[in-house]
């Protein structure tokens, strides 16, 4: 399943790609629009749930094959005719999920540096329309998310280029409908940019 930075998504079989050998040329994935990337690429099955946040902190689910599927040099389905996204809402992280382990967390990350984790089992059932996966304050985004076991080392940047590294069992699993907790402290315009597990 591929993604693109302006919403465009697509399902192909593994099999359409082909082993090489060194000094192969690769062949093309997809064709994208001007002004388009590949903003993330994973191998799932059809019948595993892709989870999709979005910067505003919702959360919406979709099985795999409910994906369209298509040829190597499509452009993809616009994800708005997906998912009922609002006009300025996007997709900020998206995940495939087999099962909904209650060891398992979905931890998340806010541009202004605000962290929470979720146990996987409160996102089971999820509504066509989306359910609120974390509160987000008006002037903050939901950057980036990663479902985590408990124990994780977890590293936050900033687009100023200031990094912090902590054991994620520092922060405590709340509810669906919390805020979170401070992971970093910014300076001002300063935001977060990247969130990783190490």
């Amino acid at each position: 399943i591929t993604l693109t930075h302006k919403g465009y998504i697509k399902r192909m079989p593994e099999g359409a790609y082909k082993p090489q050998n060194r000094g192969g040329r690769g062949i093309s994935g997809l064709t994208t629009r001007e002004d388009d990337f590949v903003y993330e690429m994973f191998i799932t099955t059809t019948h595993d749930s892709i989870m999709f946040f979005t910067n505003k902190g919702r959360l919406f689910m979709l099985k795999g094959y409910e994906i369209p599927e298509a040829g190597r040099q499509a452009k993809g389905t616009a994800i708005v005719n997906l998912l009922h996204l609002t006009s300025d809402e996007k997709v900020s992280a998206i995940m495939p999920v087999s099962e909904y382990c209650p060891d398992n967390f979905f931890t998340m990350i806010t541009k202004q540096g605000l962290i929470k984790k979720t146990s996987c089992q409160e996102f089971a059932r999820i509504r066509k329309s989306g359910i609120n996966a974390i509160n987000i304050k008006e002037d903050d985004e939901l950057m980036g998310v990663k479902m985590t076991t408990g124990t994780e080392e977890l590293i936050v940047s900033t687009k100023d280029g200031l990094s912090i590294r902590f054991n994620e069992n520092e922060v405590r699993p709340t509810g669906r409908n919390s805020t979170g907790v401070i992971a970093i402290r910014l300076n001002d315009l300063d935001e977060v940019v990247n969130f990783d597990i190490v």
